[in-house]
């Protein structure tokens, strides 16, 4: 991409946008990246474990599909060489619409190798979502999963792009011609193309936000190899160990924990199509892996499925990644009381590439549950060494340890920036840090390590009456009431208090319980203030792809309440 390309990202906020990446592109010696780019870091991998199975493939009907090192790299080149033919270049856009599938690493690596930047689609999007990412995008080609494409191209005939499909997967009609197909046509050797660095973009990412059109969340090249090298580190993770990704490679957390980070170190990869609670432990013993990122809801399901771990060996297993969602105490300590397996609690955004912070892997067995349980909520942890973080005031000023603020980040792996969104930029931005828009707080460890943890969303706080209230707090009593399975804090409107407290609630099979019953229960434990006025039960709390609740979905639920006044019985 062009300089003046990159400038009509960033037209206005350059120069802060600059500070919080700690101007990070002249670090990469510092860093010591080994790498021009990721096809550079994909050949120089391949070379060392030729043969070495780095992908292996789980369908949606079980069946498994392992790829060596040499047979991806292969798949990649092809592809690459297919792309250019095809008049893809450097800085064009290329989307993915599929669910988790083996092809669609192959057409990301072929991407990047090229100095393409990825769109990836998160098929589960309603059509105008979609429509508006590929619009405000740009892009010029679109790899889809056969069971897509027709969607796809009613999506396209709405558009004002006139973009190329290629399908992938199986055929389902003699004229189509999968990619497989189309690929085996050119050779697997390393494509021409204009030289790239990892100053060029890769990926733009789109947030999945609850209300407008979602941001397009710029990252380079150099951002995903920091990050990577960061995790790899921090988890110890060499190429002797096996991943395993079980969310959706369509967001970061899948693409850049569980894909670029073992090919950083020559790892492998175990890939679900789609998570399922009875093959999770079953997998992990089959092929020996070491660590799997997950969010909270899936420890949810894993917690209340009927598994018996002693039917597998786990002795592979360290830890398990998890966050990208609100993860409650009672959660945590259920799970790991039960299943014997330490939670690496951690916390980013797809800003920030992916993660900024992690607990220590050092920690003893009691200073894991100090941090864990004894401040409210679960740490997410001490920032990595790519970054720094701080607690801001409404006016940037630095809070101290144990004072509630803004999470704000800068670093190597702090975004470009968003794409086509100077008001975005602008809000983002500010004093040379990243605005996350996370409640949080700090406190210091012994050696002097700031452990951090996220208490809210600003944007979800509720607002009663003046007074910021975090749904996380009152997600934690309703999570320690029997018999509920989920529960969530919202904030609905309400004439009396401009926002009142109301509970959405999930109860487990068999259990019958009175909204009363909840609301008494939290009564014990919360002030009035905070304590949930009304209850709804549902059968499903709703979230996004990646986990995180959707708070803003269930408002409309507690309409009943707008205009009632809830006065505290005495």
């Amino acid at each position: 991409m062009s300089s003046g390309s990159k400038r009509s990202v960033l037209p206005v906020s350059v120069d802060t946008i600059a500070q919080s990446g700690v101007e990070k592109e002249s670090h990469s010696d510092v860093l010591q990246l080994p790498d021009a780019n990721i096809f550079e870091l994909l050949l120089r991998i391949t070379a060392q474990f030729s043969e070495k199975e780095f992908l292996i493939y789980y369908d949606e009907n079980g069946t498994r599909i392992a790829l060596t090192y040499e047979a991806i790299t292969n798949f990649v080149k092809r592809t690459a060489n297919f792309l250019v033919a095809s008049g893809i270049s450097k800085g064009d856009k290329v989307a993915t619409v599929s669910r988790n599938h083996w092809e669609t690493v192959v057409q990301y690596f072929a991407v990047f190798a090229v100095g393409g930047i990825v769109v990836p689609i998160n098929a589960g999007e309603d059509d105008k979502r979609i429509q508006y990412t590929f619009e405000n995008s740009g892009v010029k080609l679109a790899f889809v999963h056969n069971q897509l494409v027709s969607r796809i191209k009613g999506i396209r005939e709405k558009s004002s792009l006139n973009f190329t499909i290629v399908q992938s997967g199986v055929a389902e009609a003699p004229s189509d011609l999968p990619f497989l197909e189309r690929i085996a046509r050119f050779q697997a050797t390393s494509p021409k193309r204009d030289s790239h660095s990892l100053s060029d973009e890769a990926l733009i990412v789109y947030t999945s936000g609850t209300t407008g059109n979602p941001k397009g969340v710029v990252l380079t090249q150099y951002n995903l190899l920091v990050d990577a090298k960061a995790i790899s580190d921090w988890h110890e993770i060499t190429s002797e160990q096996t991943m395993m990704c079980v969310l959706p490679i369509h967001h970061v957390n899948g693409t850049v924990v569980t894909i670029i980070t073992p090919l950083f170190v020559g790892a492998s990869v175990v890939l679900n199509h789609k998570f399922q609670s009875d093959h999770f432990f079953p997998r992990i013993a089959a092929e020996s892996v070491s660590i799997v990122s997950v969010v909270p809801t899936l420890l949810q399901f894993l917690l209340h499925a009927d598994i018996d771990l002693r039917a597998y060996d786990l002795s592979s297993l360290r830890h398990i990644i998890c966050g990208a969602g609100p993860l409650t105490i009672e959660l945590a300590q259920n799970f790991e009381r039960r299943y014997r397996i330490p939670i690496i609690h951690g916390y980013g955004l797809s800003e920030t590439t992916c993660y900024s912070c992690f607990l220590p892997l050092s920690l003893t067995e009691k200073e894991h549950q100090r941090w864990m349980s004894d401040y409210g909520f679960p740490s997410i942890g001490a920032p990595l060494p790519v970054n720094t973080m701080e607690i801001h005031d409404e006016l940037g000023v630095s809070q101290p340890v144990g004072m509630k603020g803004e999470i704000v980040i800068r670093g190597h792996n702090v975004m470009r920036g968003y794409f086509r969104n100077e008001e975005a930029n602008a809000s983002a931005f500010r004093s040379g840090w990243f605005r996350t828009g996370d409640e949080g707080f700090f406190h210091i460890d012994s050696r002097g390590r700031k452990f951090f943890f996220i208490s809210g969303r600003l944007k979800e706080l509720i607002i009663r009456g003046g007074v910021n209230i975090s749904p996380l707090e009152i997600d934690e009593v309703l999570m320690q009431i029997a018999g509920v399975e989920s529960g969530i804090a919202i904030g609905f409107e309400n004439d009396w208090y401009g926002e009142e407290v109301g509970a959405y609630v999930k109860l487990k099979p068999g259990v019958k319980m009175e909204a009363e019953f909840i609301l008494q229960q939290c009564r014990a434990r919360l002030p009035f203030s905070k304590s949930p006025k009304a209850v709804v039960f549902g059968s499903d709390i709703p979230v996004t792809s990646t986990g995180k609740y959707q708070r803003n979905r269930c408002k409309v639920l507690f309409q009943d309440w707008k205009k009632v006044q809830f006065n505290e019985k005495r």
